[in-house]
């Protein structure tokens, strides 16, 4: 999932989840478009990155949204479990077009300064309760989709995060990078978050109620390119590589 906004390009991996079912690592749930198929659908990446399963084909009575999806819980789930389980055929990567997981979530909570080490990057003191912030749901695109540069802004930067959707056990020993134009420009940890997603779900269900579909970015590392010297941004013609171990990549053109 990729979101730009003012000042900053908040790329985040987005790992489906929600208590109390556990879908594991290997079940990679996504939404997809094909030239065969009307609309989008939900669908199974396969571990090896050879293809997508074609979860409503596999039982048509399944929603053809991820939220839907969500909403329904274990329900839902145990038909995709059915479904990977079945070594069913695929889709070539080469027929399909992925759409972000989570398409018009009813919010976009972000979270600022979440890691240790971004705050020393900025020589500031770690945050004693989370800094929440939001974005608009309009603003997202697919995980390999282009990113229009706003012509009101000069300094558009890169972010790589991890994003929870209202579970799961906490991701919280995982490596998270970012390549801009393959020069390595983030390299962390997910073990450097200061407020867990735990944490972050607990605080911030204090002030609103949260719903199926809904996506958490949890923070950067250091390494943005507003804190270099000089600042780099991004500009016309640049890739950008978000990646967090276990979870995959991300690969977005800027133009």
């Amino acid at each position: 999932m990729l979101v730009s906004g003012r000042r900053r390009l908040l790329t985040a991996l987005l790992q489906a989840q929600k208590w109390p079912f556990q879908p594991s690592r290997d079940m990679r749930l996504v939404q997809f478009r094909a030239p065969h198929l009307v609309g989008p659908h939900l669908g199974l990446e396969t571990g090896n990155g050879g293809g997508v399963i074609n979860l409503n084909a596999f039982d048509p009575t399944l929603p053809k949204t991820m939220t839907q999806f969500l909403e329904q819980g274990e329900a839902t789930l145990s038909v995709a479990r059915r479904a990977l389980a079945a070594q069913l055929p695929v889709l070539p990567w080469s027929e399909v077009t992925f759409l972000a997981p989570v398409t018009w979530p009813d919010k976009v909570v972000c979270v600022g300064m979440n890691y240790v080490d971004h705050c020393k990057e900025q020589n500031v003191p770690v945050p004693k309760e989370p800094i929440i912030f939001s974005k608009f749901a309009s603003s997202i695109v697919g995980p390999y989709d282009e990113v229009v540069l706003p012509p009101q802004s000069q300094e558009v930067d890169w972010e790589v995060e991890l994003a929870v959707v209202i579970g799961k056990k906490d991701p919280h020993n995982l490596k998270i990078c970012c390549r801009v134009n393959g020069e390595v420009v983030q390299s962390s940890n997910t073990n450097q978050m200061v407020f867990k997603t735990e944490d972050l779900i607990a605080w911030v269900s204090q002030f609103v109620t949260f719903y199926p579909g809904d996506v958490i970015l949890t923070g950067t590392p250091p390494g943005v390119g507003v804190f270099r010297k000089p600042p780099v941004f991004l500009k016309k013609g640049d890739e950008v590589q978000c990646e967090i171990e276990e979870l995959g990549v991300i690969i977005n053109k800027v133009v």
